[in-house]
């Protein structure tokens, strides 16, 4: 099951809580049913160094080189 973000209009509490998409969760805070779903943001792309090496090597090894310049591509 997912978690899920929600906002008690009752006691005006957020919560992350494991539902399904379907279930109508119970408010921990007070226990009333007026939960809204928040909307969640999307986690960023990893962006270490050694993620970014990894991938531009394995891109080069399996010939996919339209992430690199004209430069890097040696032409």
């Amino acid at each position: 099951m997912p978690l899920y973000g929600f906002h008690c209009a009752d006691c005006d509490k957020e919560s992350e809580l494991l539902v399904g998409f379907s279930d109508r969760p119970h408010c921990p805070g007070c226990g009333g049913r007026k939960m809204e779903r928040l909307v969640s943001r999307p986690a960023p792309p990893g962006q270490s160094k050694g993620l970014i090496k990894a991938a531009r090597a394995q891109a080069a090894r399996e010939g996919h080189l339209s992430n690199f310049s004209r430069k890097e591509r040696g032409g």
